[in-house]
């Protein structure tokens, strides 16, 4: 079969075959071989004319019971720019819990992004950390009173609560939570959250016993159905001796990911498609302790998620295990082996665009030890029988049904790079393969750094040495470009 890329459509004619393919649950590929058919038998009707769809501004309403992988939308190939937080206005309320120091740090990766930082503090929040440190961090004043006189000749609260592009309330305790569900305002931090018109972005930080009660389950509901936004509370030790549980807040890094995504107002030339990608290593066992593995760290594969997210992708993370956190907004799968991998990859679909990045381990052992294997004292180590596990991006690329769109696939190699990656190319079935010399010498598994070449059916683009999050946004540029266009096979 020849494959054709139709080049040239207007903007009508795309919108107007995306949102057909959407309402339809159909691939654009997909969509258009049907409608070559119904040419064939004379079966289009005048309601899908293009002349009849709006403009490219029009609001593209999602049809009801549409999958999360079945959307589209317009995808227009734009520049991707990656500063989110500069000149952007944040205020920041602490209130009054032991993870309140995590503020300092968040108020510093904030800086470090160009954010402007004013800082409110409840009574409780000072017995914590102190206005001090705070605002040395912010150079600005730190504001708690809600009857100071120099600050509230002209309403200061009500200035705050307006002047910000969002609010943020770290941590959030119980106590502010419920007098934000009520409507309570006896304090500069519960007045400004009852005045303001801007978005806000809790990060809840209490016992586990508290987060669990009902009260504060009905109040998170409250605040929902409000149209708050909330990142965590996340599991595990808590600052009162052996105590455990949900009720951890979430990490600077994870707040501030979050705050870019809500602050993210940038051109999403991926809306609407959806995005299935695969990252880190793979385990397989060989008894309860020992396992074969690799070096991936999961980085690159990772960035990728984070920036198809960014750029208005709906997108399925399927990790192996690594020891980096999970990016914002995406939905994530973790998984140990190369089967588990598989199995998360078959229901994630069906999707616009696959993305194989994971270093799956080839081979497993036939079998594993329900016991640790001992060493025993003058005899040879014993077999490892080894079996073949199942090629991931090979039963992807070589489907001839619900097949995603855009195939994309890493290969991680030591040698005669291009070759190998053109021979993977045509035996996974993949349209792009971005190769990667991971040769000892490189020092790329696991780094920081990738050089990359993108091998494709028209030639082998090279691209420079690239750290781990700039080739992540090149190539969803490049991915960005592909859905511009509509490929039809014919």
């Amino acid at each position: 079969m020849a494959s054709i890329t139709i080049r040239k459509l207007d903007s009508k004619t795309k919108q107007w075959l995306r949102m057909r393919a959407a309402k339809n649950g159909h691939s654009m590929e997909e969509e258009a071989r049907l409608l070559f058919d119904h040419m064939q038998s004379n079966e289009i009707s005048r309601q899908v004319l293009p002349a009849e769809i709006p403009d490219n501004n029009a609001a593209v309403a999602k049809p009801k019971n549409q999958s999360k992988n079945t959307k589209r939308a317009i995808a227009k190939a734009t520049p991707f720019s990656h500063e989110i937080l500069a000149e952007k206005n944040i205020l920041l309320i602490i209130s009054g819990g032991i993870a309140a120091y995590k503020c300092l740090a968040l108020i510093r990766r904030l800086r470090e992004r160009g954010a402007r930082i004013k800082t409110v503090m409840t009574r409780a929040a000072e017995e914590f950390v102190t206005p001090m440190s705070v605002s040395a961090l912010t150079a600005e004043p730190v504001y708690s009173d809600l009857f100071d006189r120099d600050d509230e000749h002209d309403v200061g609260h009500i200035r705050l609560s307006r002047e910000a592009d969002l609010v943020l309330v770290v941590p959030a305790t119980a106590n502010l939570m419920a007098k934000m569900a009520h409507g309570l305002a006896d304090d500069l931090a519960s007045t400004i959250l009852l005045a303001t018109n801007k978005p806000v972005l809790l990060a809840p930080a209490m016992n586990p016993m508290m987060w669990q009660h009902p009260a504060t389950v009905r109040n998170m509901h409250t605040l929902a159905d409000d149209g708050i936004y909330s990142i965590g509370p996340g599991t595990g030790e808590m600052a009162e001796s052996g105590e455990a549980g949900t009720g951890r807040m979430a990490e600077p890094e994870e707040i501030l990911q979050a705050v870019e995504t809500m602050l993210d107002h940038r051109p999403k030339p991926l809306k609407g498609l959806s995005a299935v990608i695969t990252s880190g290593p793979t385990r397989e066992a060989i008894d309860p302790v020992r396992y074969l593995s690799n070096h991936s760290s999961g980085k690159q594969g990772h960035a990728i998620a984070m920036a198809l997210q960014e750029a208005g992708a709906d997108v399925t993370l399927v990790s192996g295990p690594v020891s980096i956190p999970d990016p914002a907004g995406v939905s994530v799968v973790h998984v140990e082996t190369a089967e588990d991998m598989k199995l998360a990859v078959d229901q994630a679909l069906p999707a616009d665009m696959a993305i194989f990045v994971a270093a799956v381990a080839d081979w497993r052992p036939a079998s594993n030890a329900d016991e640790k294997i001992k060493k025993a004292k003058g005899k040879a180590p014993p077999a490892l029988k080894l079996m073949e596990n199942p090629d991931i991006l090979k039963g992807i690329g070589n489907r001839t049904k619900s097949r995603p769109t855009l195939v994309v696939g890493f290969a991680a190699e030591t040698e005669d790079v291009i070759a190998h990656a053109k021979t993977k190319l045509k035996k996974k079935g993949a349209d792009w393969i971005l190769a990667n010399d991971v040769s000892p010498e490189t020092g790329v598994m696991g780094g920081d750094f990738n050089t990359i070449r993108l091998i494709s059916e028209s030639g082998v683009e090279d691209w420079p040495k690239l750290n781990k999050q700039q080739v992540a946004h090149r190539l969803v540029d490049k991915i960005a470009g592909f859905f511009d266009e509509v490929v039809v096979e014919v």
